[in-house]
């Protein structure tokens, strides 16, 4: 016998969802294989925190310091305890919608609409020729605001289709990667 350490993971998930998951990314493979240029039709976002960091440039740092004095040390960055969520959406070009959330503003149903009906908006006018085509997707991760039934009227009204997202499946999110972990805020003031 031998002494080894479970594996972590981010969630136990039950048969269903590991059968639903699989059937999923099998979906998501096969609109691929169909059609190659699948994911550029794709538009995905998602909620991320974002820190603010003063970074001091090399200059900036320097000080004056006589031979017998100790060496200068500086301390690695840390992030600071100014947050904002940014909301963000991109695609294989690049950058589609980026808004900051408002503090204090909580991301619920009624805010999340306000959010996509700015995302048509920018579709319309950076992806002209998806805007055009129409065949451009959404994808979102099934975080409590993007399922609600106002969000959910939403996309049926204004006829924007979804990719479907399983649940517990931050690894088919790219947004979920930590994308900016050194991102300088520019918060209005």
């Amino acid at each position: 016998m031998r002494r080894i350490a479970a594996k972590f993971v981010p969630r136990l998930l039950n048969s269903d969802q590991r059968d639903h998951r699989v059937q999923v990314c099998n979906e998501l493979q096969e609109a691929v294989r169909h059609d190659p240029n699948f994911l550029s039709w794709v538009i995905t976002g998602d909620e991320s925190w974002v820190y603010d960091y003063d970074p001091k440039t090399k200059q900036q740092s320097t000080q004056l310091k006589t031979p017998s004095s100790p060496r200068l040390k500086k301390a690695c960055q840390v992030r600071s305890n100014i947050k904002s969520m940014l909301i963000i959406f991109l695609d294989i070009q690049g950058i589609v919608h980026k808004e900051f959330v408002p503090p204090g503003q909580t991301v619920n149903g009624k805010f999340y609409c306000e959010v996509l009906r700015q995302l048509r908006e920018n579709v319309r006018c950076k992806r002209p020729e998806m805007w055009k085509n129409g065949n451009w997707l959404l994808h979102h991760d099934n975080a409590p605001a993007h399922t609600l039934l106002v969000v959910r009227e939403f996309l049926t009204k204004n006829n924007m289709t979804t990719v479907p997202h399983p649940a517990y499946s931050p690894d088919l999110a790219p947004c979920d990667f930590y994308m900016f972990p050194k991102m300088k805020l520019r918060l209005k003031g």
